[in-house]
C-alpha cells in the first residue's frame, strides 16, 4: 500500500508573502481632532446614533400618526391574516382604540356580533 499523496495548496505562495510582512506601525494616524475638524469643514455627518437627528417627514404616509403597538400575552396562538382596504383597517383600528381593546379582542367581538346577528 502506498502513502497518500499530499494535495497542493493553491494559496501557499500568497500565504508566504503575508508571513514575511511585518505589521504597520500605527503612529502615523492623524489626530482625532484634526479628522473631526476636516469632516466638519467638508460637511460630513457623524454616524454615531446619538448624534443623528430624525429625518423630516415628507410623504403623506409618513405624516400619519404613529399608532400604539398592540402586543398582549393572551394565550391566542393562531394567526389569521386577511387583506382589507386602507379605510377598513383604519376603521377597525379606530374602533379598537375607542373601545380600549386589542386587535384580537376587537375581532372576536365583531365575529360574535355577526354570529348573533345571523344566527350562527
Amino acid at each position: 500500500m502506498t502513502a497518500p499523496t499530499q494535495r497542493a495548496n493553491p494559496l501557499a505562495a500568497v500565504l508566504e508573502d503575508f508571513q514575511e510582512e511585518t505589521p504597520r506601525e500605527r503612529s502615523n494616524r492623524p489626530d482625532r481632532s484634526a479628522v473631526a475638524a476636516a469632516a466638519k469643514e467638508n460637511g460630513f455627518v457623524s454616524r454615531d446614533p446619538s448624534k443623528l437627528t430624525a429625518p423630516a417627514r415628507t410623504s403623506a404616509a409618513d405624516s400619519a400618526p404613529i399608532r400604539k403597538r398592540r402586543t398582549y400575552i393572551t394565550g391566542r396562538n393562531k394567526q389569521f391574516n386577511i387583506k382589507a382596504t386602507e379605510q377598513t383597517i383604519e376603521t377597525f383600528r379606530d374602533l379598537a382604540d375607542k373601545l380600549g381593546l386589542s386587535s384580537a379582542e376587537t375581532f372576536e367581538l365583531a365575529v360574535r356580533a355577526l354570529a348573533a346577528q345571523h344566527g350562527a
